[in-house]
């Protein structure tokens, strides 16, 4: 007898995205077809896509789930930020699975705890596991692995919470640690900026695309505190340039770069969507 696994169900299915599994797959489908990639040399190691609904941000992330065509991961470290006031630094589910309209994607509970492990000895501390969390940031990417990937991968979700540098350094090296010797892959969720006029949100989000694509992440960090660019996920986003350096990327390759604007056609407030791909060397 098949035993069913505790999974989180899904605050966010049918809002910021479609609730009938036929219209997700189909609509993830086509922003993932209609992405016109460069050529990419070298073996993808993480990607960088933003986590909005899909109706705004869906052809953005449709450029850096086309870039894993091909890949067959065991794991995959999804890293987003938690929207939330949660007072804990770093959260992960406390669930079993994933759940989303294509289906449920299992947990690697043993990955996990050997990341609160690591993060324990590194910080003090490790993850806060929440059951039922209402974050979006890290579900959304969710339908696109889905339907980019073969099925049989697992998940290692973390929500960033606290985004002083060394929690984010600290995540970022425990995760290269936890990944190191497996087939894996690491997503950063992240959007840019947020509710600038069209022209000075161009400005600030080419600057963190430009730290991101001189695979900065200390860069990436500073640019709020700088005022200089924004993004809402850029602990998330900073840890996984760190651990993809640790993995053995070398190089960054922006992707795709657009707006609400380009989907409402308002440019008098917009968010900001990136997407990016970290590559290392063929084997």
């Amino acid at each position: 007898m098949e035993t069913k696994l505790d999974t989180r169900p899904s605050p966010i299915a049918g809002q910021w995205y479609p609730g009938d599994p036929k219209r997700l797959a189909g609509s993830v489908d086509k922003y993932i077809k209609e992405a016109q990639l460069p050529e990419l040399e070298g073996e993808v190691v993480a990607i960088m896509a933003p986590h909005a609904g899909h109706l705004y941000s869906g052809p953005v992330a449709g450029y850096a789930f086309a870039a894993l065509k091909g890949l067959s991961p065991e794991i995959v470290a999804v890293i987003s930020p938690m929207h939330h006031p949660y007072a804990q630094s770093l959260l992960t589910t406390a669930h079993a699975a994933y759940e989303t309209p294509l289906g449920v994607i299992p947990v690697d509970l043993a990955a996990l705890n050997t990341l609160d492990t690591l993060l324990s000895e590194r910080l003090g501390y490790g993850l806060t596991y929440v059951r039922r969390d209402p974050e979006h940031s890290l579900e959304i990417e969710l339908p696109f692995l889905q339907r980019s990937l073969p099925q049989g991968f697992t998940l290692l979700p973390v929500m960033v919470r606290d985004v002083r540098l060394h929690v984010v350094q600290a995540l970022g090296m425990a995760l290269a640690a936890v990944l190191k010797g497996k087939q894996a892959l690491l997503v950063a969720s992240t959007d840019l900026s947020h509710f600038y006029p069209r022209q000075e949100a161009d400005v600030l989000d080419a600057e963190v695309l430009r730290r991101v694509e001189a695979f900065d992440p200390q860069g990436v960090m500073l640019a709020e505190d700088e005022g200089k660019g924004f993004a809402c996920g850029r602990g998330a986003l900073a840890a996984v340039l760190w651990a993809a350096k640790e993995l053995g990327g070398d190089r960054v390759k922006i992707l795709h770069h657009a707006t609400s604007g380009d989907v409402t056609g308002d440019n008098s407030e917009v968010v900001g969507y990136g997407s990016a791909v970290v590559l290392k060397p063929k084997a």
